[in-house]
C-alpha cells in the first residue's frame, strides 16, 4: 500500500484483510472449540514439562530478536545503532501480533530505518530484502534436511503442501501476466527494479553486511526451530531434531500464506498438524505449540509494547 493510493482503495483493501484475518480467527477459534479436551491435556502436559530445557526454549527465543537485529542492519549499507535496533526488533515482534500479514513489524521497522536517515524507498527495500533473505534461506534449509534426513521426506509427504505451492505459483503467473500486459505498470517497475538491485549491490559488496543478512538469517530460523525442538525435549517427545525443524519449517511456510497477526491461529494449526505428521501425539503436539507461543509471543508481548511506547516517546520509531 503506497501514500499515492485513493482513500477508497486503502478503504477497501483494509476491509479485504479485515476480513480475511476475522474469517481464520474465527476458524481458529472453532478449531480450538472442538478440540477442548484436547487443548486440557496439553496445558497439563507443558505445566510438567522439564524446567531446564525450557529455560534452554527460552534463551533461544530471546536470541531471536538480536539475530532479527542483525539481518536488518545486514539488509542496509549504512550503520544502524545496535541498541536501537536491537530495541525495535523486540518491540516490531509485538506489534506483529497485533496487526495482520506482518504489518505491525513492517510499521515499526519502517518507521525505524526512516527516522535512521534513510528514505521510505531505500527503507522498503531494505525490510524487502530481509524478507526475501529469509525465505531463500528457509527453503535452502529444507531442501538440505530432505537430501541429509531421508525421514523427513516421510514427513512432508504426509503434508499437503502442493496445495500451499500451488496458490503462491498461481500468484506468481498472475503479477508476471500482469507486467506483461500493463505498460504503465511496466514503466514504473524497470526505474525502481534498478533502484532496488542498486540497493542489493551495495550491501553484498561488503562482506560483513552480507555475512549478516545471510548468517543472521539462518540462524535466525534455526533459533526459531531450536525453542521448539527444546520444548520437544523438555516434554520427552520421542521425535528426532531433524523432523521437528522439518515440521516447523513447514508449519511457517503455510502460515505465512494467512493473513493472521503473527500467524497466531495459522501457525498454530499448522506446526501442530505438522508436529503429528511427524509422530507427535495429538495433546503433545497441542503442548509444543503451546510453550513455542508462550515464549515467542505471549510472555513478550506486554514488555514489547511497553519497550514500542518508549520508541515512540523518544522519537526513534
Amino acid at each position: 500500500m503506497t501514500a499515492t493510493e485513493p482513500a477508497p482503495v486503502r478503504g477497501r483493501r483494509r476491509y479485504w484483510q479485515l476480513g480475511i484475518t476475522l474469517a481464520v480467527a474465527v476458524a481458529a477459534c472453532a478449531l480450538l472449540a472442538a478440540h477442548r479436551d484436547t487443548l486440557n491435556t496439553g496445558a497439563d502436559r507443558l505445566a510438567a514439562a522439564d524446567r531446564e530445557w525450557l529455560l534452554a526454549a527460552g534463551l533461544a527465543a530471546l536470541a531471536t530478536w538480536v539475530c532479527a537485529a542483525v539481518v536488518q542492519q545486514g539488509a542496509v549499507a549504512e550503520r544502524l545503532p545496535p541498541g536501537r535496533l536491537v530495541a525495535t526488533q523486540f518491540a516490531a515482534s509485538a506489534a506483529n501480533h497485533l496487526l495482520p500479514a506482518g504489518t505491525g513489524a513492517t510499521a515499526v521497522n519502517l518507521r525505524f530505518l526512516t527516522r535512521c536517515g534513510l528514505s521510505t524507498t531505500r527503507s522498503a527495500t531494505a525490510l524487502a530484502v530481509k524478507a526475501a533473505a529469509g525465505g531463500i534461506v528457509r527453503l535452502l534449509l529444507g531442501i538440505a534436511l530432505l537430501l541429509t534426513s531421508p525421514g523427513t521426506l516421510r514427513l512432508t509427504a504426509r503434508v499437503p503442501h502442493l496445495l500451499v505451492l500451488l496458490p503462491v505459483a498461481g500468484c506468481v503467473v498472475a503479477a508476471l501476466a500482469a507486467l506483461a500486459l500493463n505498460r504503465r505498470l511496466r514503466a514504473w517497475v524497470r526505474p525502481a527494479a534498478g533502484k532496488v538491485l542498486a540497493d542489493v549491490r551495495e550491501v553484498h559488496r561488503r562482506g560483513a553486511r552480507a555475512c549478516a543478512l545471510w548468517g543472521g538469517s539462518l540462524a535466525f530460523a534455526l533459533l526459531h526451530a531450536t525453542v521448539i525442538v527444546a520444548v520437544v525435549h523438555a516434554l520427552d517427545l520421542p521425535l528426532s531434531e531433524g523432523r521437528v525443524v522439518m515440521a516447523y519449517l513447514v508449519a511457517s511456510g503455510v502460515a505465512a500464506l494467512l493473513p493472521t497477526p503473527g500467524g497466531l491461529g495459522s501457525l498454530d494449526a499448522a506446526l501442530a498438524l505438522s508436529l503429528t505428521a511427524a509422530g507427535a501425539p495429538s495433546a503433545a503436539a497441542v503442548s509444543v505449540v503451546f510453550g513455542y507461543r508462550l515464549l515467542t509471543a505471549w510472555l513478550p508481548m506486554a514488555p514489547g509494547l511497553l519497550v514500542l511506547a518508549v520508541l515512540a516517546r523518544r522519537s526513534a520509531v
